[in-house]
């Protein structure tokens, strides 16, 4: 997988977030592979040949990279998933498609830039850009996602590759992690081309001395964090006479007021959660479940299944072990948590903006209850 040292997918946020970036992280030493980026190679490069020689992914058992090899759990959990994934978006086989490609803007947008697209497809009036995720790391959403949208706009100025959005009026960006998850989000050519002058301006603007830096999320996986004035605090040590300037009386009587300002914004949240939990809109908000956590459906039929298949195991002190500590018996001895012996259940629901990947709750139970209060029931 190749990429640019100025921008390429993966960096496209952060250089246009902060165009500053690009100069120092030129300034870094490369870092040495991981296991992890070695695994998602071995995998992304298996994957490809599977789709580009038509043959079985079974067949590439043992192959190895550095010190990876696939093994079947690795097929089983993470490669298979994936081509499933992949028949589902295209169940009849119909999609034209291009593997592994080298994607760039030209000498005459963007000298020296340029990415590797994982899969680009066409079917219809929609072209694919498809990305396969093998970590196991922070979930990666489709939606307005930058990398993404970068390889649509070099492989639009690709010569090689462009046939795959001649004439096409939806652009589709779909995200393919190693588990349960694809996202999908439909965009348009003209949505690619907004994205392009984006990354066009923040380019030329990293090629400035004086460059801005900004502090973001971006920030997490940049290589010039140790070295970053933002980072540092370089910048706030050269804001340091502006911050002495500041009415200190006036902040102290700001502060007299933080309490109450605190009380207040809890109770507004809480009221907001009573309001939505009553099924009354409140804009920008919604009610999302929170993080649901596995449970027996019935301990006592957990304990008979499992003091049956793991009789040496210690399934009980003062109560049934957990699932979670159930998957490593299962693992061990190549079995599956049986149907109906587990459920996922949430501690309650929490209030989120409605910009939240999760689904809002339903309420349905406020809701039949107030139509039937409306009927005299």
């Amino acid at each position: 997988m190749q990429h640019s040292n100025i921008v390429g997918g993966s960096t496209a946020k952060r250089v246009i977030a902060c165009p500053g970036s690009v100069a120092l992280c030129a300034k870094m030493p490369s870092k040495p592979s991981s296991s992890y980026a070695d695994e998602g190679t071995l995998l992304h490069d298996i994957i490809a040949q599977v789709l580009n020689k038509d043959v079985q992914p079974e067949t590439f058992l043992g192959c190895e990279y550095e010190n990876i090899t696939l093994t079947q759990d690795l097929l089983d959990t993470k490669l298979i998933p994936a081509l499933e994934a992949l028949d589902a978006i295209d169940p009849t086989k119909t999609m034209e498609i291009a593997v592994e490609t080298r994607v760039g803007f030209g000498e005459d947008i963007l000298p020296g830039v340029f990415g590797s697209t994982d899969l680009l497809g066409r079917i219809g009036n929609r072209a694919y850009v498809i990305d396969w995720k093998f970590g196991d790391g922070v979930a990666v959403y489709a939606e307005e996602n930058p990398q993404l949208m970068f390889y649509a706009a070099a492989a639009m100025r690709t010569p090689e590759v462009k046939w795959v959005f001649n004439g096409a009026t939806e652009i589709e960006c779909i995200i393919i992690p190693p588990t349960k998850g694809v996202t999908r989000w439909v965009t348009t050519p003209a949505r690619i081309a907004a994205f392009e002058q984006e990354l066009i301006i923040a380019v030329k603007r990293s090629e400035k001395t004086d460059a801005p830096l900004a502090h973001g999320d971006h920030c997490k996986w940049c290589a010039a964090r140790p070295i970053c004035p933002v980072m540092t605090g370089a910048v706030d040590r050269a804001l340091q006479t502006q911050i002495e300037g500041v009415d200190a009386d006036m902040i102290g009587k700001y502060l007299a007021n933080a309490d109450l300002l605190e009380g207040w914004i809890k109770d507004l949240r809480a009221l907001a959660f009573t309001m939505l939990e009553k099924s009354v809109s409140v804009p920008g908000y919604k009610l999302v479940p929170k993080r649901a956590t596995r449970q027996w459906v019935n301990e006592a039929t957990a304990y008979e299944w499992l003091t049956q298949n793991f009789p040496e195991a210690e399934v009980t002190v003062t109560s049934v072990i957990s699932p979670a500590k159930t998957d490593a018996l299962l693992k061990k001895a190549k079995l599956s948590m049986p149907e109906g012996l587990v459920v996922s259940v949430s501690s309650g629901n929490t209030l989120a903006s409605e910009d939240d990947p999760r689904p809002a709750v339903l309420q349905i139970g406020q809701q039949m209850v107030a139509a039937l209060s409306k009927i005299g029931v």
